[in-house]
């Protein structure tokens, strides 16, 4: 069974730091883009920042310069390090990834399950 399982949200005050992870296991055969997104209360959910299999990376304007996805393809992990946090950062940060089961060219987008980040002093 293929699935994603995030970690490491939590409080923090204002200007502190978080790292999310996301790993991916089961029977993958290759993972190619890997993101980030967020759902604050009332809100629709957003892109924070995505990576390609290559590395090429893009950000949501409002994270630009504080956040920074990286990726660790021998552990079928994403990062997510989460500097400067501001009380609007606040949400449920759900990754996903754009997953190979088999050798076939057919891709299937996988989400896991959130994590919550409060940015709060």
């Amino acid at each position: 069974q293929v699935q994603l399982v995030e970690s490491g949200g939590g409080l923090v005050q204002p200007g502190g730091s978080l790292r999310l992870s996301c790993a991916a296991s089961g029977s993958i055969f290759s993972i190619n883009a890997m993101g980030w997104h967020r759902q604050a209360p009332g809100k629709q959910r957003e892109l924070v920042a995505i990576i390609t299999g290559g590395g090429i990376t893009n950000y949501a304007d409002s994270v630009k310069g504080r956040f920074t996805i990286s990726r660790d393809n021998a552990k079928n992990t994403v990062y997510l390090l989460m500097n400067s946090l501001k009380p609007e950062d606040t949400a449920v940060y759900y990754c996903n990834a754009d997953l190979q089961l088999t050798p076939r060219p057919q891709h299937y987008a996988y989400w896991g399950q959130g994590t919550q980040v409060t940015v709060s002093s």
